[in-house]
């Protein structure tokens, strides 16, 4: 798809599963804030992204498909927070952080939304010049 759309699209896709499985992840962290023992887990990516990134657009030969490989290679990362529990059941889910990142998460999943129809949008108007 990078052929048409160039770089954008293909890394707001790529934003749009992050963003997913960052929402699934806080809502098992949400689902389970009552159970024993449960550890909240939290996903990063945008580290990595950011470096692949900038790595790629330092390379002298063919930028934009080194940017392209960049966006395609990136993975995202999902970690277990071990931080210290004030409840006697073990537990470590902070419910107000879980509820902020959530709204957090579909705020920036709609903006990456609008970001891909707003893409679009532009290439259907200048179709229509033709």
């Amino acid at each position: 798809m990078s052929g048409i759309y160039g770089n954008g699209v293909s890394l707001a896709e790529k934003m749009l599963d992050y963003l997913w499985t960052r929402q699934s992840v806080t809502l098992n962290n949400i689902a389970n804030d009552d159970t024993p023992g449960f550890k909240s887990q939290y996903v990063t990516f945008e580290e990595e992204l950011k470096e692949r990134l900038t790595e790629a657009s330092a390379a002298s030969r063919a930028p934009r498909r080194a940017v392209a490989e960049a966006i395609d290679s990136t993975k995202l990362r999902l970690h277990t927070t071990r931080s210290e529990t004030t409840r006697l059941d073990g537990n470590n889910v902070d419910m107000d952080q879980e509820q902020v990142q959530l709204v957090r998460s579909a705020y920036e999943y709609q903006y990456m939304v609008n970001s891909i129809n707003n893409d679009f949008n532009r290439l259907k108007s200048a179709a229509r010049t033709f």
